[in-house]
């Protein structure tokens, strides 16, 4: 296991960065209980009832405290953040454990086994926890709360969906060039990275926050009653997503009444319209904006300096050494054509009426393999894992869950 490591100032140029303590985190009790009145919170958002009580954004660089949320359900949830001086990750180490396996990715065509990356199999039916999963990279941490507050937690939850050979858009992911090869598009789906991104990240979250983490992650399908549990969940690969008429309600439900969704790991023109047009099913009334690096989520803990192209982040096996972001001239990132529309990276959201996020998807950029394999590289880990994936991870939870 690792002890938290000294940290330095170098890696990003912060002069301050965020301690966010988050107590009474029992979203579990609360938003089990209101869900029998309409979701999370009632007909009410949670984060409409924040606003009541005065939880605001902070001003950056203070000390805040007495973030208080007064009589959610069962539940009080106070979070206070304290602002301690040069926190960064120039001298975090790599985890590194031994796990991995062997075999081709994809659905296997029997019931609802899927075949993940490193071989393994997983029935989507049954799976609940990232935890219960063989690791397929360098392994995961493990690590444990303290007893009686195992609710009180942040639980990274990753939402499983199917694929179609069409998607939304009407791009036949069987016609779909990557480097060369058709077809490829639909084969990858909602475990894409799993379970080592979930468990990596949510501990690196509790490691460098005083955010508690759930040490078992979750593993969740819309139209599960428990989806209203989650303040924010998380997909990857959905540009060939489909979406059954009673998955797509829970989803509006879920976003309407104060949920966040994540969205990461999709790349190219024809993956973003399919995506896009699939939800588009969901709120049809909503339009993408792109996300400016003013915007605070870029800056709210960890300092992300732009442009944009220098927060685009590899798949690790594709990553071409020979690239220089400040050359034009240079290689590409990858050594490999991701198809049409995938050079360059977006942060783009849906936000509602009071200009808070909804929907949070960062397109063509391989945030988690950050994540997922930060062991495996220790250059990789150095160029993206530290500078980049978890700086902006962190960036986005924090932001999402303070507003």
């Amino acid at each position: 296991m690792l002890s938290r490591a000294n940290f330095s100032e170098q890696t990003f140029g912060l002069k301050k960065a965020g301690r966010v303590l988050l107590r009474g985190f029992d979203w579990l009790r609360h938003l089990r209980s209101s869900s029998r009145s309409g979701g999370l919170g009632g007909s009410t958002s949670l984060r409409r009832q924040a606003g009541r009580v005065g939880l605001t954004r902070p001003t950056f660089g203070s000390i805040f405290s007495g973030y208080v949320l007064k009589k959610l359900g069962v539940v009080t949830l106070l979070a206070t953040l304290v602002f301690v001086p040069t926190l960064g990750l120039a001298q975090l180490p790599p985890m590194n454990f031994i796990g991995g396996g062997g075999g081709p990715p994809g659905d296997t065509g029997v019931g609802s086994l899927v075949r993940i990356e490193g071989g393994g199999l997983i029935d989507e039916d049954t799976v609940r926890t990232a935890r219960e999963t063989l690791t397929h990279s360098t392994g995961t941490p493990e690590w444990s709360n303290r007893g009686g507050f195992e609710k009180d937690v942040f639980t990274f939850t990753r939402v499983v969906f199917k694929n179609a050979l069409r998607n939304s858009a009407g791009f036949d992911g069987r016609r779909v060039m990557f480097d060369g090869a058709l077809g490829v598009g639909p084969r990858f789906g909602w475990w894409v990275d799993f379970p080592d991104a979930d468990l990596n990240f949510s501990y690196r979250l509790q490691q460098m926050t005083s955010i508690r983490t759930d040490p078992d992650g979750r593993v969740i399908k819309l139209g599960d009653p428990a989806l209203t549990d989650y303040p924010l969940i998380y997909m990857e690969h959905p540009g060939y997503m489909a979406l059954r008429d009673d998955e797509v309600t829970a989803l509006r439900k879920y976003l309407r009444n104060g949920g966040v969704l994540f969205v990461n790991d999709f790349w190219s023109g024809p993956e973003w319209d399919g995506f896009a047009a699939e939800m588009k099913r969901v709120l049809p009334g909503e339009g993408w904006v792109d996300l400016p690096l003013e915007h605070p989520v870029f800056n709210c803990v960890f300092h992300l300096s732009g442009p944009m192209h220098k927060l685009q982040v590899p798949t690790m096996q594709f990553w071409n050494q020979a690239h220089d972001p400040d050359n034009p001239g240079s290689p590409p990132l990858q050594r490999v054509s991701r198809s049409v529309g995938s050079e360059d990276m977006h942060v783009r959201a849906w936000l509602d009426d009071k200009q808070r996020i909804r929907v949070i998807a960062i397109h063509n950029s391989d945030v988690s393999d950050g994540w997922e394999r930060e062991g495996e590289n220790p250059e990789y880990f150095h160029t993206f894992s530290e500078k980049i994936s978890y700086p902006l991870g962190i960036n986005i939870i924090f932001y999402v869950m303070t507003h």
